[in-house]
């Protein structure tokens, strides 16, 4: 093989093994956030957000190829994103 085309392939390696940490991060952070909901007594009425997105993480059906975490990012981060407000009345107002 030619040094460009090593060059390419470690970078596509590390490209995906960074995506695939952030991915795994920002699952870990839900799984947290789910967690911190349930603890604090407060019902999680979306809780299909929390499995769906879990489950377009875990599924091997994507809208890119799996190689490309990007889509999952996404999906993780509105998940977030839609259980931040409900997060935001454990402490009250002035917990901010």
């Amino acid at each position: 093989m030619s040094t460009e085309v090593t060059v390419l392939l470690v970078a596509a390696a590390v490209l995906v093994a960074a995506t695939l940490a952030v991915a795994i991060a920002l699952l870990v952070r839900l799984v947290r956030a789910r967690r911190t909901l349930r603890a604090a007594g407060l019902p999680v009425e979306r809780q299909w957000v929390f499995w769906g997105a879990v489950a377009y993480l875990v599924l091997p059906a994507d809208l890119l190829p799996d190689p490309v975490f990007l889509d999952d990012i996404g999906v993780l981060l509105l998940a977030l994103r839609s259980m931040k407000p409900a997060s935001s009345g454990i402490g009250g107002r002035g917990a901010e």
